[in-house]
């Protein structure tokens, strides 16, 4: 039986890699243990075995966290770029969904996460049943989500700025007021839009929705009584009070079925909705897959209800 210090370079595999990703990304052993399908003490076994390959302590523990040591930041960047390697390197051959077993990461706000990814999730599973989906908020969208691969793909509004970020148009998407008919009338025009309270989202840190920045450079002032971090803290608020919404109309279709709409009471830019993606991601077999797929869901969107 191998000693653990006569460990050396040749025994560092995928696994170990990825360990170590994870484990930085999230700075808590317990978490990773969870994002990686795996028991905590596997967990714990393969940072043992990393640490004695580097010589290095890597993490030590801080609280209920653990804190990553200089080295273990720079071999965590490294990491990154040999797992991308070694992706490329399995997929070099013949794409076949159906051997897929791995994880797919995608950022997505709830607006976006409930109108395409369930569809998009059932499209992939019925050719690529191993397939597995993970689903994480893009909140304002930072490029260092792709690069450091915390995601591979990100669905929103916003892309973020980068020479090295990849997008396509998915959809537009048009404002509407919203509001509970059973407790108020529709505004009658901007006077009264103007006149009422309203709730919006606002998105940490402190960044709005295009629509209120909209307004808000054309001297329009709205008295806000709530703001929520999500579009599903809408609903609560809205429900039986005379608070207005203006949000993306295709909500009416999700979280906010059931309330009456209107178009808003002035001319707006529609929103538009973006795929982002890794440059070196482009020409992967499996992203072209996806993003093939998603591309069909949208097209179908287009033409749906809520089109």
């Amino acid at each position: 039986m191998q000693r653990m210090n006569n460990l050396d370079h040749l025994d560092l595999d995928g696994r170990l890699l990825r360990v170590l990703v994870v484990v930085y990304e999230e700075s808590s052993v317990t978490r990773a243990s969870q994002r990686l399908g795996v028991t905590q003490s596997a967990v714990s076994h393969m940072l043992d075995k990393l640490r004695s390959i580097v010589g290095d302590p890597l993490f030590v523990k801080s609280g209920r966290s653990v804190v990553a040591t200089a080295q273990a930041g720079e071999l965590a960047r490294r990491a990154r770029v040999l797992l991308d390697q070694l992706q490329d390197f399995r997929i070099s051959g013949e794409f076949n969904p159906y051997e897929l077993k791995t994880t797919l990461t995608i950022a997505a706000n709830d607006l976006q996460r409930d109108l395409l990814l369930p569809a998009l999730f059932i499209r992939l599973r019925k050719v690529a049943p191993k397939l597995r989906l993970r689903v994480i908020p893009s909140n304002i969208p930072d490029p260092e989500m792709l690069r450091n691969d915390r995601c591979q793909l990100v669905i929103s509004p916003r892309p973020p700025d980068g020479e090295d970020m990849m997008q396509r148009r998915l959809f537009d998407d048009s404002y509407a007021v919203f509001f509970d008919e059973a407790a108020r009338s529709a505004p009658e025009n901007l006077d009264d839009y103007l006149g009422s309270e309203h709730v919006t989202v606002v998105y940490e840190p402190q960044r709005n929705l295009d629509v209120d920045d909209f307004l808000l450079r054309r001297g329009i002032q709205r008295r806000f009584a709530v703001s929520v971090s999500s579009f599903a803290g809408i609903k609560p608020f809205l429900s039986g009070s005379k608070l207005l919404a203006t949000l993306p109309r295709r909500l009416g279709g999700s979280q906010l079925a059931g309330f009456s709409q209107i178009p808003t009471p002035f001319e707006s830019a529609p929103m538009q909705m973006y795929a982002i993606w890794h440059k070196r991601n482009q020409h992967a077999p499996m992203m072209r897959w996806v993003l093939d797929n998603l591309y069909q869901i949208t097209s179908e969107l287009e033409s749906g209800p809520f089109q």
